[in-house]
Formats: structure tokens, sequence, C-alpha cells
């Protein structure tokens, strides 16, 4: 179990890699200095390198957390009891609802390769995989017990991520839907693209 002051520090982690993130979502990547990251959380510059190394660790600590936060959730419902298709439902749910929380985190997520170490871009690349694989495990047990009607598994995943995925470029906290109406939309639009039509509820 971790010491306080190891929580401590990881709190101040969380809380440095979320200001950040937004800085680099509104301003964009090359456009961000550690400067204006530290202004952002009323910190020295000194004081942002007894966390992290640059901008450029930031960037990479940012992918882990929210690959952490993903991983930590699609697990969970993948490995429940519920049905093939209320699995995909929470799993789709759960998804827009953390893009949502963690808007900012997602808007930087784009084009990784640009940015990262040969080892630390394998690192995120093979998280997002496993990430993936979550998603055909469910797709491919509704199949097996005929809840699904699906000739591609792979197609079907991607066009449900690359829809959830598109969220954080339009979402508004001010818009008149909440999050978990919009999740709500997204899981039954999603679902009968897959159940089988004889199965829809």
């Amino acid at each position: 179990m971790a010491s306080f002051r190891e929580q401590k520090i990881a709190r101040k982690k969380r809380e440095i890699l979320r200001s950040a993130a937004a800085v680099l979502a509104e301003k964009g990547y090359h456009g961000t200095t550690m400067e204006e990251i530290a202004a952002q959380l009323l910190m020295t510059k000194g004081s942002m390198y007894y966390y992290f190394k640059n901008k450029d660790d930031i960037l990479y600590h940012c992918h882990q957390m929210i690959m952490e936060l993903s991983l930590e959730k699609i697990e969970e419902v993948a490995g429940s009891n519920l049905n093939p298709d209320d699995k995909l439902q929470s799993a789709i749910k759960a998804h827009i609802l953390l893009s949502i929380e963690e808007k900012s985190m997602f808007m930087i997520m784009d084009k990784p390769s640009q940015k990262f170490t040969e080892d630390q871009l394998k690192e995120v690349l093979d998280a997002q995989k496993k990430y993936a694989h979550f998603f055909d495990q469910i797709l491919n047990e509704g199949v097996e017990k005929q809840v699904f009607e699906i000739l591609d598994i792979k197609m079907v995943r991607m066009i449900i991520l690359g829809a959830l995925n598109s969220i954080q470029h339009w979402y508004n906290h001010d818009g008149p839907q909440t999050g978990e109406e919009i999740a709500y939309a997204y899981a039954a639009n999603l679902l009968k693209m897959v159940v089988k039509p004889s199965l829809q509820k």
C-alpha cells in the first residue's frame, strides 16, 4: 500500500496532468510552454520539474493516466456477469462518460507518434490495443451467445470506437444534453447495429 506521501505526490501529479491537458488542448502541443502550464497551477517552472522532466514527459503521463482509467473500467465490464448486450452498453457508456469527464486528456491523445520515444510509443500503443481487445472480447461473446449479428468483429469495433472518440470534439458542458443522456443515446443507437433484430428491446 502506498504511503501518505506517495499518495499526496500521486494526487499532485494528477492535478498537474489535468491542468496541463487543458492548456495543451487549448493552445496545442507546440504552442504551449512549461511556464504556461506552471502558471495555470500557480506553480513555478522549477516546481514543475520536481514532478515531470519536460513537456514530453507530461504528455506521456497524460496518456498513461487516461489509458489506466480506461482499462480499469473496461476490464471491470468485460469480466462481469452481465449479458453481452448489457456489457457492450456499459462499456460504451463508461467510455463516453470518461471522455466527457476528462475531455482535455482525450483531445491531446491524437497522433502520439509525433511526441514519444520508441519505447514510450510502444507502451501507449500496447495499452490502446489491450483496450480494443476488450471490446473485441465483448463482441465475440455476443456472437457466440447468439445475441449479436456481426460479420467482421474488427470493423464493428473500429466503427464503435471511432464514434465514441469523436465526442470530445463537439461535446459542450453547457449544451442541452447531460453526459448521461448522451451516453444513453450513443449506447442505444450503437447496440442496434450489432444486436439481432429479433432481440432488440
